[in-house]
């Protein structure tokens, strides 16, 4: 028996052990529980901060300052490094296939050791548990958390996203309750053993998947962590768990058109759930000319209403397809319970007044990351914390209940548009880059799915530390995540899209389009315009193939509400700033590093139409290759 609390409960041995162990265990109900325990009143100093932080060697470190706000839960961490994920910080304890570093591999020894450290020193501390399902209800992943009592606001944090599971329910499961994940919490161990940089590391033993968090922000543990989980347990049956925002469009004109959006961090999912960001004058500012300064701006008078299905992590379960249906679609659902959103676009009051009122004034407490709040504040969202003087941090945070987000969508969808966002650079002639994309492109599902196995990381990524210049998130955007081998997921992407030729696929740049500084507004005027045409196929004489065969096909010319958008943003080497040359440069990086990177999937596991994909892009193919490969 672990506690009198919970009589008939039945974990694995380790957990038991450590609960049964512990200075203290407190089990928690609900997420509101956690909000309160996050700033203990007996914890907090004169001002109203509650210091997280632990003994290292003696000596006592702070990790982060809490307090509470009119609005929820205000946490920052002390050091600027510990505010966005590292992209290197997970590790592969196990002896299972896997194409990641494995903990071995990078500390020089088995992880065993360590794993029995971390649980003795859990025994030390006053704990706090909780339970959640990861995954399809029934048919997912029953998990376990176990965290230091004084790192509530991060378990706050992780029960907000991936739910909670009410005590009742687990008392009369008692005995028949089995729980097949477990997340630990050590923080101390970033310093003692890891030389204060972020680390996770996996652990899939036979019938569990252990998962050791050394450091107290979410995104590589209660977000990302439990995203490799799924991804691992999906892999065993053949489905994934798409990387996508996704949103229902509902037109002033009664059409509806359900929108798959994907990406890399920082490719514009959370923004494609977003109203378009307006100015003062209700118009949408297109883009501005980095060199001659000129600006461009579309009317739209009405926006499509929004009904918002996922923001990040969408579950492609087998039970929720539709082999039989005449058109061949993917359906999905949201894999969470609450969204991590990133609001670093948003710089000041009104740029976005839907979500800076639901957040404000929410329904139910929210946490913040990395917002400058001080006790009994209101947390505004576009007041982010500098990580020096005169300098914002790129990645304040917010967790919201997709619960109370309206108009909010929790039933299964069937997607018409599955599109892909990448963060493009300026490109002028005199300065080639990649930013060679126009407003949007068409690709056949062939091309759609080599994107997603390269998924550029893109420019001035602001949710990851930064390691400069363009590399790739690999396979699905969802690699860095993912515990096993890149060749499994590629086949499992490659038969998803392959077997789904109905839907459009499409390509749209975020940031800039050539020498145009755009922001977000490439996606939002795509959104709104072919949520208005429909996901009908483009007429031959409507589009023309790319000048870079990797891009598909642009639009010749598009109509938005009486107005058109002209070739500089469909066609970038009109543009008189950056030309056919600096295009065609800009064209051969890209295809260099596309090069670089699909050849890392030819493996005689690939499915063999996913290897004859690989080798015609490798010779140059054309885009009626690409056509003629996408025939299923």
């Amino acid at each position: 028996m672990i506690t009198d609390e919970l009589p008939n409960l039945s974990l694995s041995r380790s957990a038991e052990q450590v609960l049964a162990e512990a200075k203290s265990v407190r089990f928690f109900n609900t997420a509101a529980e956690l909000a309160e325990a996050a700033v203990p009143a007996d914890g907090v100093d004169e001002q109203g901060y509650f210091t997280v932080g632990y003994d290292v060697n003696g000596t006592f470190t702070p990790e982060a300052k809490v307090c509470r706000v009119k609005n929820g839960i205000s946490a920052n961490y002390l050091e600027a490094y510990m505010r966005r994920r590292d992209p290197n910080c997970m590790v592969i304890a196990d002896d299972r296939a896997t194409d990641k570093q494995t903990y071995k591999g990078r500390f020089g020894e088995d992880f065993e050791p360590l794993r029995q450290e971390t649980f003795e020193w859990l025994k030390t501390q006053d704990l706090a548990c909780f339970f959640f399902d990861a995954g399809l209800p029934g048919k997912g992943l029953p998990a376990v958390v176990i965290a230091p009592a004084n790192a509530a606001f991060f378990a706050f944090g992780l029960a907000e996203l991936q739910g909670i599971v009410p005590l009742d329910v687990i008392r009369e499961k008692g005995e028949g309750y089995h729980h097949s994940a477990i997340i630990y919490i050590a923080p101390p161990f970033r310093h003692t053993h890891f030389d204060g940089k972020q680390v996770v590391v996996h652990n899939r033993r036979d019938i569990l998947h252990e998962l050791f968090s050394y450091n107290l922000y979410p995104g590589p543990s209660a977000k990302k962590g439990v995203y490799g989980m799924l991804l691992n347990f999906g892999e065993q049956a053949g489905w994934t768990t798409a990387h996508c925002s996704t949103v229902q469009v509902l037109t002033p004109y009664d059409n509806t058109v359900t929108v798959m959006h994907e990406g890399a961090s920082g490719g514009g999912k959370s923004e494609m759930l977003e109203q378009m960001h307006r100015e003062s004058d209700g118009r949408l500012k297109l883009g501005t000319n980095l060199v001659s300064g000129e600006r461009r701006y579309v009317s739209i008078p009405r926006g499509c209403e929004l009904r918002p299905v996922t923001d990040d992590m969408a579950l492609c379960h087998p039970d929720l397809q539709h082999p039989e249906a005449r058109e061949r679609k993917l359906s999905l659902i949201d894999a969470e319970h609450a969204w991590f959103l990133r609001v670093n676009h948003i710089t000041k009051y009104g740029t976005d007044p839907h979500l800076e009122a639901l957040t404000m004034d929410p329904e139910a407490p929210l946490l913040f990351l990395n917002i400058d709040a001080v006790p009994g504040s209101t947390a505004l969202i576009w007041d982010a914390i500098e990580d020096e003087p005169g300098k914002k941090c790129p990645n304040p945070r917010l967790v919201f209940p997709r619960k109370n987000y309206p108009g909010i969508v929790s039933e299964p969808v069937t997607v018409d548009i599955r599109s892909f966002g990448v963060r493009c650079p300026p490109c002028t002639a005199e300065h080639p880059t990649y930013g060679i994309m126009g407003l949007f492109h068409l690709l056949p599902p062939s091309l759609a799915w080599l994107w997603r196995l390269v998924a550029p990381r893109g420019h001035g990524n602001p949710s990851i530390v930064d390691t400069g210049g363009m590399s790739s998130e690999g396979v699905g955007s969802y690699w860095p995540f993912a515990t096993g081998r890149r060749v499994d997921q590629a086949n499992i992407l490659f038969h998803q899209v392959m077997d789904t030729p109905d839907t459009m696929f499409l390509l749209i740049p975020n940031q800039h389009i050539g020498c145009w500084e755009t922001g977000f507004a490439p996606q939002w005027i795509a959104r709104e315009y072919l949520a208005r045409r429909g996901a009908a196929e483009f007429a031959p004489g409507k589009v023309l193939d790319a000048r870079c065969p990797l891009l598909g096909r642009t639009p010749r010319t598009i109509q938005v509400e009486g107005q058109v958008v002209g070739h500089w943003f469909l066609q970038v080497e009109t543009q008189p700033e950056v030309g056919e040359e600096g295009y065609d440069r800009g064209a051969e990086m890209l295809t260099t590093f596309f090069h670089e990177q699909i050849s890392k999937y030819l493996n005689d596991d690939l499915d063999p139409k996913a290897q004859e994909i690989i080798r015609a892009c490798l010779d140059g193919a054309s885009v009626a290759d690409y056509e003629r490969l996408s025939q299923v």
